[in-house]
């Protein structure tokens, strides 16, 4: 559960520790005093998408930390990357803000990734936000909702493998299907291509092996000429002894000198090794001579077939090594489509067997999800009863449709709010009051499910008053007995239920505007809830109607 919240530069808050209790924690405050910006803080540190505009002006940075405590060591998300709570439990996550848009985030000091971060940070805490109640408006997610109630990813896993492999095999037959004509040019286009590349035969590593030759050949009297001096200096010519000669004679004449002394053993060995040295150049030297064969039309043929490979470049690919490639893709190609015919039988008798392996998949999917569907329903109906809507029905319609990716089913929430009226799709009848308490029966029951202990409700009242404003404070007010729960509110039902009572307030210091978060005691909440009720008059009436509100819902919770 969430322990402290501790902020510092984050839009008009510059410093602040919010201590968050067990149970029921309610945020109050002027409207853009910054309870929402509490909010966005916590979401920070939770890994979501931020703007570089949450930085407080002028800060260098901004930093959010958050202490959770009784996190589960055998967390999946956590052992899966070696991070583990303190031994009482606890859980540091962090995250710094930096106005060129990086990010540093850390877990228990251990530096991590953002999407790591979001990653651990979903498993410890759901946040509903002021908007998410119309996402309840996009059909699409109702069938997300009821195969994440209904355990079913796994099952919509497996079935999702035998549909992509179906998919697969109707691609590879409509790229094996063309008509005739077409056909025919394709075939045409491959054999010259892979006549002409057969035609040139050619040779693995022989470019590099042409340009070596063809740099010395076109420095072929350059090379002559150098390699029969060397050849001269080291062998001798008609006038003059070699280096070869020469050292060796020097080392004979030392030979004898060896019983003289060390010096003269060392000198002669060095003679010795030089000679032989000498020698061994000598020879290669002559060799070089001897095999080089300087030929004009040796040229002319070098440099003919780099020009020929060149062109084949342009067509085939960047090297050698690549158009072999494309000419044995080509061959590939050429007999696939010659064999087309045949192909596309066998792969047509695959796809019926896959087809009949993907429609059984979907209708046990189907089945599951129906069985789901009645549970959901019932669920969702009870909560709604004890959210003040007693007469509203609430349904999921099921249409069967063509194999898709998610299966075979469209899934439509239907509900019909008032008595003699028909189920009718919820976007056509919900007003906002009626989506916020259909949400929030969803949250309630998925929540169930879920291993997060802490649940955030950021304006959930949003379109609701009077009695069932006081439905959804009992309600929330049940969930923290299981779970620990955070709720951003303006109708003094809900902060009058809870058990730690925040309040947010806006002032200036120094010239900058200021946010401070406070946790309130029972004077303070008195004063809190009459601001509720009657904005700025609080009246001794109102004070002591606040108080009726508070002994009220303490009672309710003794109740629990």
């Amino acid at each position: 559960m969430l322990q402290l919240l501790h902020i510092e530069n984050i839009a008009i808050i510059e410093r602040a520790d919010i201590t968050f209790e067990r149970g029921f924690n309610a945020l109050t405050g002027e409207t853009g005093a910054g309870k929402s910006i509490v909010i966005d803080a916590l979401g920070a540190v939770l890994g979501q998408r931020t703007s570089r505009d949450l930085i407080r002006t002028g800060a260098e940075k901004a930093f959010v930390s958050a202490v959770f405590d009784e996190v589960c060591a055998q967390l999946p998300v956590l052992a899966g990357c070696g991070i583990a709570p303190e031994e009482d439990g606890t859980l540091l996550l962090q995250r710094e803000l930096y106005p060129d848009g990086r990010n540093v985030c850390r877990a228990n000091g251990r530096p991590i990734t953002v999407a790591l971060l979001r990653e651990i940070g979903n498993s410890l805490l759901n946040i509903h936000g002021q908007h998410d109640s119309t996402q309840l408006l996009d059909e699409q997610q109702h069938l997300a909702y009821l195969d994440r109630f209904g355990r079913l990813d796994g099952q919509r896993e497996r079935y999702g493998v035998l549909f992509a492999a179906m998919r697969e095999t109707q691609r590879r037959i409509s790229s094996l299907a063309m008509d005739e004509a077409e056909k025919a040019r394709r075939v045409d286009t491959l054999r010259r291509q892979i006549e002409e590349l057969e035609r040139a035969e050619l040779q693995q590593g022989e470019e590099e092996a042409l340009t070596v030759r063809r740099n010395i050949l076109r420095n072929g009297e350059k090379f002559i000429a150098a390699v029969a001096e060397a050849d001269a200096c080291l062998n001798g010519d008609d006038e003059a002894l070699g280096a070869v000669c020469a050292i060796e004679r020097a080392a004979g004449a030392l030979r004898g000198l060896r019983s003289l002394s060390e010096e003269f053993v060392r000198l002669s060995d060095r003679l010795e090794e030089l000679r032989c040295e000498a020698y061994d150049l000598a020879a290669i030297v002559q060799d070089k001579k001897d095999e080089f064969d300087f030929a004009p039309q040796e040229l002319d043929a070098v440099e003919s077939r780099c020009d020929q490979l060149y062109r084949l470049k342009k067509k085939y690919g960047a090297t050698v090594e690549e158009m072999l490639g494309f000419l044995e893709r080509s061959k590939e190609e050429l007999e696939g489509i010659e064999y087309a015919d045949d192909r596309i039988a066998q792969l047509e008798k695959t796809l019926a067997g896959q087809k009949k392996e993907v429609y059984r998949a979907a209708r046990e999917l189907s089945d599951a999800r129906r069985t789901a569907a009645k549970e959901l329903e019932t669920r969702i109906l009870r909560e709604l009863r004890e959210l003040d809507m007693e007469k509203v029905r609430f349904a999921i319609a099921f249409e069967e449709t063509e194999p898709a990716e998610d299966g075979m089913d469209a899934v439509r929430f239907l509900m019909s709010a008032n008595v003699g009226e028909e189920l009718k799709p919820i976007h056509k009848i919900a007003s906002g009051g009626e989506l916020a308490r259909i949400m929030l029966a969803l949250k309630n029951v998925l929540a169930e499910l879920d291993s997060v202990q802490t649940l955030v409700f950021d304006e959930v009242d949003t379109g609701v008053s009077g009695r069932a404003a006081q439905r959804v404070a009992e309600k929330l007010a049940k969930v923290s007995r299981q779970k620990q729960v955070l709720c951003v509110t303006h109708l003094p039902q809900l902060a009058a239920m809870a058990d730690a009572h925040l309040g947010v307030a806006k002032g200036e210091a120094n010239g900058r505007t200021l946010t401070t978060v406070t946790q309130l005691d029972r004077a303070a909440r008195r004063r809190e809830l009459a601001r509720l009720t009657g904005g700025e008059l609080q009246s001794d009436a109102m004070l002591k109607s606040a108080g009726e509100l508070l002994a009220a819902a303490e009672a309710f919770k003794s109740a629990l």
